[in-house]
C-alpha cells in the first residue's frame, strides 16, 4: 500500500498523545466560489480568486486560526505566582475553493478528488496548529515567578514560550508546505490530476 505525506500524519496524529486533550477547536470552511467546465478553468478561476498570499500572488486553500485564553494565576503564600491552568478557545478556519454550478460528468470526479486532497492537506495545518496550541500548554502550565504577588509579571515572561511555539508551527507549516508542493509533491499531483483529468 503507498502511503501520502498525508496518510503517515494521520497515522502519527492517531497515535499521538493529543487524543487525550482536554480542551477541543472549533472547525469552520469559508468557500469561496469558483467557475469552470473543465479542470484548467477551474484551476484557472482559482489563480484568479483564491485566497491572496503575502507575496501578493494566490494560494488554492488557506488555513488560519483565532486563539484566545483563559489563563488561572494564583499569587504564592511565597509571594510568588503560579500559572496554573490555561484552557484555550481555538478557532481554525479552512479556505477553500467551491465549484459555482454543477460539474459534468468525469470532470466532476476529478474535482472531487482535487478537493478532497486539498481539504485534507489543510486539516493537516489544523492539527499543526492543535499541537501549537498542547505545546503553548505544556510549556506554561506551572510555571512560577518569584516576587510576584501581583501576577503580572508571569504574563510576560509567558510570551517567550508562546513566541517559540509559534514560530515552531510556521517552520513546520512551512516545511509541509514546500514538500506538499514540489514537483511530485502531493499537492503538485492533485493539480496536475485536476488540469490533465487524470
Amino acid at each position: 500500500m503507498r502511503l501520502t505525506i498525508i496518510g503517515v500524519l494521520a497515522i502519527l496524529a492517531a497515535a499521538s498523545p493529543a487524543l487525550a486533550r482536554d480542551w477541543s477547536a472549533t472547525e469552520i470552511v469559508k468557500p469561496y466560489a469558483i467557475s469552470g467546465s473543465i479542470g484548467i478553468d477551474l484551476y484557472r478561476s482559482i489563480g484568479e480568486r483564491g485566497p491572496a498570499t503575502s507575496s501578493g500572488s494566490r494560494a488554492i486553500a488557506h488555513t488560519t486560526w483565532d486563539l484566545k485564553w483563559r489563563r488561572d494565576y494564583r499569587p504564592q503564600p511565597d509571594g510568588s505566582c503560579k500559572l496554573a491552568a490555561a484552557k484555550p478557545f481555538l478557532t481554525i478556519a479552512y479556505t477553500l475553493p467551491k465549484a459555482s454550478s454543477k460539474l459534468p460528468g468525469a470532470v466532476a470526479g476529478h474535482w472531487t478528488t482535487f478537493i478532497d486532497g486539498i481539504a485534507a492537506h489543510e486539516k493537516v495545518h489544523g492539527e499543526m496548529i492543535r499541537d501549537m496550541v498542547d505545546e503553548v500548554i505544556a510549556t506554561t502550565v506551572g510555571l512560577t515567578v518569584p516576587d510576584d504577588r501581583q501576577c503580572r509579571k508571569i504574563r510576560k515572561q509567558i510570551e517567550t514560550p508562546l513566541i517559540a511555539a509559534r514560530d515552531a508551527y510556521r517552520a513546520r507549516s512551512r516545511d509541509f508546505d514546500r514538500l506538499e508542493m514540489s514537483e511530485g509533491g502531493n499537492v503538485h499531483r492533485l493539480i496536475l490530476g485536476l488540469v490533465n483529468g487524470q
